[in-house]
Formats: C-alpha cells, sequence, structure tokens
C-alpha cells in the first residue's frame, strides 16, 4: 500500500524528518488531532506534546513494532496541503534521541523554581519549562501514543 501523505518536519535548526507515512497525529494548541490521506487544507498551532509519524517505511528512528516515529515538540505550526504536511516546530526530538536524564534535571529545576515562588512571567516560563521536560519524559519512556495510534 502507498503512504498517503509525504511529511516534512524543520525547526530552526534542523530538517528533522522527510518521508511518506499513513498518518500524523499532533498537538494542536486546543487538542491533539491527527491527519491521514485528504485532510482538508488546513493552518494549525501546535503546543507541548508527542508528535507522531505513523509509517509503513524503515526509518532510524521507528518503532518497529507498531510502525510509527515518535517526536517530542515544544510547539509551532502546521500546515496541510495536497496531502503534504509541513512542520514547522520550535523543537522536535525523536524519542530514541532524548537524554532522560537531562529532562529529568531540567524537570527537577523548575519544579523548584516554581516552589521558590516565582510569580507572573516567571512562573509561566518555569511552567512552560517542566510541561516541556514532561514531555520529553513521557515520550522517550514511550508513555504516549500507545492507544488509538
Amino acid at each position: 500500500m502507498a503512504e498517503a501523505l509525504q511529511v516534512d518536519i524543520v525547526t530552526p535548526d534542523e530538517h528533522a524528518y522527510q518521508g511518506p507515512a499513513n498518518g500524523v497525529r499532533v498537538p494542536g494548541v486546543e487538542g491533539s488531532f491527527e491527519v491521514r490521506k485528504d485532510h482538508a487544507p488546513l493552518i494549525a498551532a501546535l503546543g507541548i506534546g508527542p508528535l507522531i509519524v505513523k509509517t509503513k517505511d524503515a526509518h532510524e528512528y521507528a518503532d518497529m513494532h507498531n510502525d510509527r516515529i515518535v517526536f517530542a515538540t515544544s510547539g509551532g505550526f502546521l500546515e496541510i496541503v495536497e496531502n503534504k504536511v509541513t512542520v514547522l516546530a520550535e523543537t522536535v526530538e525523536p524519542a530514541s534521541e532524548i537524554d532522560v536524564e537531562r529532562a529529568e534535571t531540567a524537570e527537577e529545576r523548575a519544579r523548584h523554581r516554581l516552589e521558590d515562588g516565582a510569580a507572573g512571567d516567571e512562573r509561566e516560563k518555569h511552567e512552560a519549562a517542566r510541561e516541556r521536560a514532561r514531555n520529553r519524559l513521557r515520550v522517550a519512556m514511550g508513555k504516549v501514543g500507545s492507544r488509538n495510534t
């Protein structure tokens, strides 16, 4: 079966993924959604969360048991035009490349700063850092996309 979508995932620093897919699940700011063949044209804002590329292609990042590639992302935008999905991400990191120790340290640091009474913009900054770290940990430990993927 030929894949239905062409997926291109880029960040300001790298071209993270380019290839065919059967579907893409993304963390929209108003909730996660999935893109399949013949999806209507769309531009959507992405939040912090897992980005899952469903593929039958063997790829260095693929989880061969589930035929998917899971990335941790911290937001950005998605565009769909004629079965081409372009993700412009602030950051994106394949699950297989996440440094769990570094993510745990970042979560702990953000938690301490929140406990120390950060307020206003500082509090929002530390809450976002904590959420990014937690997302990276969930993705690295395979705690996302296990149902209905």
